[in-house]
């Protein structure tokens, strides 16, 4: 998050940043403490505005997935691996709900 700036701001900004997608936030979904490298990750559900999306300056590549073609060994945060699978079983139950987790250590988290 940047100064003066709510999550949900930055939950977009970092969104448009990192795959040049507009989207429209939902609700707050999962969130990961991870204490050893002091940091909080925060998800949003959410839904594009549009079809538009890009690598930005911080991305290599973006492109959408369907479930069973998600490169799970390609993923470079294991907090975003383990939303995607949380996010994939709520939705298979047709039951959104927020996850709050404490993790002592994900592998592969980048520092």
């Amino acid at each position: 998050m940047e100064n003066a700036e709510t999550t949900e701001q930055a939950a977009w900004r970092e969104t448009y940043e990192e795959a040049g997608a507009d989207v429209r936030l939902d609700a707050p979904f999962a969130m990961f403490s991870i204490a050893h490298i002091n940091q909080v990750h925060l998800f949003y559900r959410g839904h594009l505005r549009n079809d538009h999306y890009l690598a930005g300056t911080e991305s290599l590549e973006v492109r959408l997935f369907e479930a069973e073609e998600i490169p799970w060994a390609d993923l470079s945060f294991a907090s975003v691996a383990q939303c995607l699978q949380l996010y994939l079983q709520d939705r298979q139950n047709a039951c959104f709900q927020f996850h709050d987790r404490q993790q002592q250590h994900l592998l592969h988290e980048a520092s």
